[in-house]
């Protein structure tokens, strides 16, 4: 079974909606790491329970289907500075797909094994990840000298278009048990 985990705290709803859309009801566990409940993520898993207990529904009775659970999960972790991001780290296992926007969180996961991929669409790999914590860095230096201030693209439809995409693609990927690395 395929796995994925969100850093549901840097990842927009709509994406969120992307990804739980592909997974309601397929052969994919989800895990979605807040620091809060996220009502959208609360009305999936009971989409997916649904889903998953329907074929059974003739067949079994109704505690038997009861226990039928949903592959989406909801883990709301304390809040603080990278409290999701441990969280993730510490119940990632391979083969795999994250979706972040935090690089460092992109980083400590690729380390692990597993695939990342970002809420634009691009796919990090060792090599530009390495660009990107050189990026912020170098950003977050600026920023302190008061240099610059560089706001975040806004999402148009074509970068939720590619986010979908690479998300799609990136699944297909891990179901054929072909993530490069």
């Amino acid at each position: 079974m395929a796995r994925i985990y969100i850093d549901a705290d840097s990842i927009p709803e709509r994406h969120r909606s992307i990804v739980l859309r592909r997974i309601i009801g397929k052969a994919h566990s989800a895990w979605f790491v807040a620091d809060r409940r996220l009502q959208d993520v609360e009305r999936a898993i009971e989409e997916d329970k649904r889903l998953r207990r329907a074929p059974f529904r003739d067949t079994l009775t109704r505690e038997e289907a009861r226990k039928i659970g949903s592959e989406i999960h909801m883990v709301v972790v304390d809040s603080g500075a990278d409290s999701a991001d441990d969280e993730i780290v510490r119940i990632a296992e391979v083969p795999a797909l994250a979706i972040t926007h935090d690089i460092p969180l992109a980083a400590r996961l690729l380390d692990k094994g597993l695939a990342v991929i970002d809420d634009r669409g691009g796919r990090y790999d060792a090599g530009s990840i390495r660009e990107r914590l050189s990026e912020r860095g170098n950003n977050r230096i600026f920023r302190e000298m008061g240099l610059f201030d560089q706001p975040s693209k806004r999402f148009d439809e074509r970068t939720i278009q590619r986010f979908a995409a690479a998300f799609d693609h990136a699944v297909i990927e891990l179901d054929n048990n072909n993530i490069p690395e």
